[in-house]
């Protein structure tokens, strides 16, 4: 895979250029290297009390404080990277056009690298407290049918966005809220795109409220992504308060 993940078709996807960003793999967990023994720091004073499984309904408690909001950030990376890599399998992608399946290529790359990153950063700093790896559940989707892939990748583009803007005002810790604004701002773009595949010209459509960009509560985010998610894989962001 090429490092620079900017989207390489040219002409029908033209007007989606400005909103990519290129994206180096070995730039994210160079970061993730350089900021290791801080966070590491950071965690070792967290709450205990983040563990892992919630004792009803087993849901997968994601935890408090910043702990809560890597794993809440990985799950959701998880679950958006997952969804891609069944994407690029399925039979819409392998009959598109050589500039859709670049584009999809791109945003399956950028969702991988997302999740490696919260993964290696958890591992690190709380290897304790990680949550699992997640099963996801898309029999809700059929991935040979162009709307239902696109109205899904716009759903869980959108919840990406929404997810991390809630999220913020719990992070403590400066290092993790730029990075997350970073993150946010890559699915924000992908969130865009998504909504020109359906419909040129509609990219900002239905991104922001009052002016601003929605934001959703942690605990919201993990209902409705629940849904996606197998028995045993279901996540709880109840501490997320």
């Amino acid at each position: 895979m090429s490092d620079n993940l900017q989207p390489r078709g040219a002409d029908d996807t033209s007007f989606a250029q400005p909103l990519y960003t290129p994206i180096k793999r070995r730039s994210f967990f160079m970061y993730a290297g350089a900021t290791a023994g801080a966070t590491a720091l950071v965690l070792a004073g967290c709450s205990k009390d983040s563990d892992n499984t919630t004792p009803s309904a087993n849901l997968i408690d994601v935890g408090a404080g910043d702990v809560g909001v890597l794993n809440y950030a990985y799950a959701l990376e998880q679950l958006e990277s997952a969804f891609y890599a069944q994407v690029l399998a399925g039979a819409y992608y392998a009959s598109a056009t050589t500039d859709i399946k670049n584009i999809f290529s791109d945003i399956a790359a950028h969702e991988k690298i997302h999740a490696d990153f919260f993964k290696t950063a958890l591992t690190g700093a709380a290897p304790t407290q990680i949550i699992k790896a997640l099963e996801p559940d898309f029999s809700k989707i059929n991935f040979g049918d162009k709307t239902s892939v696109l109205g899904a990748a716009k759903l869980f583009e959108d919840t990406g966005v929404s997810a991390y803007n809630g999220a913020a005002r719990y992070i403590t810790t400066d290092a993790y809220l730029t990075l997350a604004g970073k993150i946010v701002s890559v699915e924000a773009r992908h969130a865009a795109l998504i909504r020109d595949l359906i419909s040129n010209g509609t990219f900002a459509d239905d991104l922001t409220a009052d002016g601003l960009e929605k934001s959703a509560k942690p605990q919201d985010v993990a209902t409705a992504v629940n849904a996606y998610l197998k028995d045993g894989s279901k996540i709880s962001a109840t501490k997320l308060v």
